[in-house]
């Protein structure tokens, strides 16, 4: 499975929907994650780097230090909509499984670069092919709105605002600024 998208969820403030796909297949499903994961999923993937160490990158750097590895992430069980996902680690003798959320269980994969898997009888009850229903993905408001305030500003005054984000830890506002800069250096 590989992250296809994370968008805010229309049902619950704060919340975010994470949209897993199947690499070599076409089915999807949804999760739905916290702020706080969200931020740190899109920080990996976007190849951010905070001031300060994260909680899944202080993780992996613990996992270091004891020459432990993540092998693989599988999801292998939902119960009422509440997902189950367990971390397979080895120290390259023994094998060993931890109990973890989703949203923390994948944010350390894309650390760790392991294979996140899901058993087929969880995809045949939560799966969607695109047969089933089209998926469309809406921006929130507020980032277009802040988009069109962004597109008055000067390349500098964007770039001093990404670093305040930056500083501050916002995350989503900084990924948001630096591709508008990309966007007009590009």
């Amino acid at each position: 499975m590989e992250i296809v998208n994370i968008e805010p969820s229309g049902s619950s403030s704060g919340a975010y929907v994470m949209v897993l796909g199947e690499r070599e297949g076409n089915r999807k499903m949804s999760i739905v994650i916290g702020s706080t994961e969200a931020q740190a999923i899109a920080i990996e993937l976007e190849k951010m780097r905070a001031s300060r160490p994260l909680t899944h990158d202080l993780f992996k750097s613990a996992f270091g230090m004891f020459n432990l590895d993540l092998a693989e992430v599988v999801i292998h069980k939902v119960v009422e909509g509440i997902f189950y996902t367990r971390l397979v680690i080895t120290d390259g003798v023994r094998v060993e499984e931890l109990d973890s959320r989703p949203s923390d269980a994948v944010a350390l994969a894309y650390r760790f670069n392991c294979p996140i898997y899901c058993e087929e009888a969880v995809l045949a009850e939560v799966g969607i092919t695109p047969e089933d229903v089209e998926l469309e993905f809406d921006f929130d408001d507020d980032i277009a709105d802040d988009s069109e305030e962004a597109a008055e500003k000067s390349v500098s005054d964007l770039q001093a605002e990404l670093e305040e984000a930056l500083a501050r830890e916002d995350y989503e506002r900084a990924s948001q600024l630096r591709d508008e800069i990309e966007r007009r250096k590009g």
